[in-house]
């Protein structure tokens, strides 16, 4: 395509193109404007050469599987109005480079492994309409100087590792229509300049540690429609003006508001808004049941006879209630077992709760053809649940006559409302109830994952729940799960609020969704290396009863050792041997004591060939010669050698997650070049 020495517009996007973007691409036209390669399986790094095309004014790259950094290069194509590299594999740090691009409208880079700050020179981009920098690692405080791009369309900060105050210049977006904040670690108060923001229509600061009252300058925002502050410290009244606001969804709950709800406007739309997980609000339209305001108790105690029956009335209610409640919590406390009872209440109060009658609706009574998984501690259901929206999701319910399904259940609570990882499962909702026979029920809901665990797609014949047949997962299908899980641990390892360790990392807790993309679940038996300051002074850091599923427990913890991130690097490796070899740790192959670690050993890497799974590979002549190319062998290769190093006996000789990552990623880049 060298020789299309006039060639403006090159469009192949959503095809089923695969390999890499070669050098040569900087040999095309220098008269390209638009590159659109969007939703393809092309994987590999964004060559350098790519600077050359210096007319571009449109480079689409979104949707794939590319890794590596962005290059410096980038930064040399000075008339781009239109860049999206978003859900990618891309690592590293937004270049400084990017500094520029002045004539840039749209810039995309969503969805990836970005790390570092938010680099100064962005604020060379005064043409800007539209940033998204969501669903990445980035670090640091929220530039002041951005806010004087003339942004226009949206500004999306949402799932990274941002900290620090607002910037009380978010006042000069003028012109922004939609500001998301989500899933960072953004603290302080909603500054008083946000009424800058005039033509703002959603604004989205939730699941922060934002405090202090909605302030009064909120009420001068006429066009917002969309406001979403739940999962934070805000408190003092909500504010009567917004209910005077054209608020079309509201979210404020859990959260510390109090006193009256007002009943105007959004408050009167019961499905408009959420206000769960703010004890002490009362008072709102009959509909929210909430309790009476002490306003409204006095009002209709105001023509009473005198203050002698008042404080009869009152003396004699407090005997009353206190009778009642002495004689509630000692049916209760029989009936419920009292050493979870405190922490989970501090655990549920944060995560949106529904109620056991919700759950026996949306399964249907547990109705056993929504039955799609089950595991040492509890039963999974389909179900189909209204939050914002009709939802599907995954309801797993705890078989609490099981030693540990409690313990269980308040680790995975507290471990899943302190991660957010798109390689992590995501929790929307649990219940601590009591169900219809009067026993103590627990259950979490989880988004639902419709192709199942990884266990299904490497064991078929062992696993029934899967509502289609069963495909193979071929080597680049593996390959890409294997890094999803890589830095799903990186995160926990590494990047969230506190450490955390697994503690039983198996394909049946390796969750896939509509694009094969791997999630982690089943936190019941993970650990804080470090408790968090928000837990009770029972520390979930205890090894007592540690457990976790044999063939992937690490030996140290046989012997009585703590749970640690190399724990969890041994259950990886031997999750990476089992995925690429096909055989469990249990499977009945390895016998007279030889485990999959050895048996894998033995073969390595001469024999490499002899011990990986069939399935990898389709039994068609074409992708038959594929398998036996160099470089496709040099890849299991390095895939087999990063299970081996990481599932080491000694934990002091195993490597750590990101030493894993650049051997995959270099298993990636060996694959590709075939």
């Amino acid at each position: 395509m060298a020789n299309c020495t006039s060639l403006q517009f090159l469009e192949l996007d959503n095809n089923k193109l695969e390999g890499t973007l070669s050098s040569s691409i900087g040999n095309l036209s220098t008269s390209l404007r638009k590159i659109s390669l969007s939703s393809n399986p092309i994987s590999g790094n964004i060559p350098i050469q790519i600077g050359k095309l210096t007319n571009l004014n449109t480079l689409l790259l979104d949707n794939m599987f590319l890794n590596g950094t962005i290059p410096e290069e980038v930064g040399n194509l000075f008339r781009l109005e239109l860049l999206d590299l978003s859900k990618n594999m891309i690592t590293g740090k937004i270049p400084s480079t990017f500094g520029n691009l002045t004539k840039i409208e749209h810039l995309g880079i969503n969805d990836n492994s970005l790390e570092g700050s938010i680099p100064l020179e962005l604020t060379n981009m005064q043409a800007l309409l539209f940033l998204n920098l969501s669903s990445n690692m980035l670090t640091g405080k929220i530039p002041k100087e951005i806010m004087v791009i003339p942004l226009s369309i949206i500004l999306d900060l949402s799932h990274n590792h941002l900290t620090d105050s607002l910037p009380v210049e978010i006042g000069k977006l003028k012109n922004l229509k939609s500001i998301r904040l989500s899933n960072n670690k953004l603290l302080g108060e909603i500054p008083n300049t946000i009424d800058g923001c005039q033509v703002l229509q959603s604004l989205f600061l939730d699941n922060n540690m934002f405090e202090g009252i909605i302030p009064s300058s909120l009420s001068n925002l006429r066009g917002l429609q969309e406001l979403v502050i739940s999962n934070n410290s805000f408190s003092g009244q909500v504010p009567e003006f917004m209910g005077r606001m054209n608020l079309q969804h509201l979210n404020i709950s859990f959260n510390n508001f109090e006193g009256e709800l007002p009943k105007e406007g959004i408050f009167k739309n019961i499905s408009a808004k959420c206000i769960r997980g703010n004890p002490k609000l009362c008072g709102g339209i009959p509909k929210l049941h909430l309790k009476r305001c002490l306003s409204q108790l006095s009002s209709q105690r105001h023509n009473s006879q005198g203050k002698i029956i008042l404080i009869i009335s009152v003396v004699g209610s407090f005997i009353c209630l206190t009778t009642c409640l002495y004689l509630l919590v000692t049916c209760y406390s029989r009936k419920r077992p009292q050493n979870n009872t405190q922490t989970d209440r501090v655990l549920i109060s944060k995560l949106r709760t529904v109620s056991y009658y919700d759950l026996v609706r949306a399964t249907e009574n547990f109705a056993s053809k929504n039955l799609i998984g089950g595991g040492t501690f509890g039963t999974v259901y389909k179900a189909i649940m209204i939050f914002e929206n009709e939802t599907i999701v995954a309801v797993k319910v705890l078989n609490l006559e099981k030693h540990g399904a409690s313990r269980s259940f308040v680790s995975e609570c507290e471990a899943l409302r302190n991660v957010r990882h798109r390689n992590l499962i995501k929790v929307l909702s649990s219940c601590s109830s009591i169900d219809q026979h009067g026993n103590e029920f627990k259950a979490l809901v989880f988004e639902f994952m419709p192709n199942g665990s990884l266990a299904e797609w490497l064991h078929p014949h062992e696993n029934t729940y899967m509502d289609s047949p069963i495909k193979s997962l071929i080597l680049v299908e593996r390959l890409s799960i294997a890094v999803d899980v890589a830095r799903a641990l990186d995160y926990l390892h590494y990047h969230g609020p506190t450490p955390i360790v697994h503690c039983d990392l198996k394909p049946s807790n390796i969750l896939l969704d509509d694009d094969m993309t791997a999630h982690v679940g089943d936190f019941g038996l993970a650990r804080f290396l470090a408790p968090p300051d928000t837990l009770p002074s029972q520390s979930l850091t205890t090894t007592i009863g540690i457990k976790g599923s044999i063939g992937y427990i690490p030996p140290e913890y046989g012997m009585g050792g703590r749970p640690s991130i190399e724990g969890d690097m041994y259950s990886y490796g031997i999750l990476l041997l089992e995925m690429f070899t096909g055989v469990s740790p249990t499977d009945e192959r390895l016998r007279d004591g030889v485990s999959l670690h050895k048996h894998v050993e033995m073969a390595f890497p001469e024999q490499v060939g002899d011990i990986i799974d069939s399935k990898l590979f389709s039994t068609t002549n074409v992708e038959a010669n594929t398998y036996a190319s160099e470089n496709v062998f040099d890849c299991l290769v390095s895939v087999i050698q990063c299970g081996l190093w990481c599932s080491k006996e000694s934990l002091k000789d195993r490597i750590s997650i990101k030493d894993a990552i650049k051997q995959l990623n270099s298993a990636w880049t060996k694959l590709l070049s075939s």
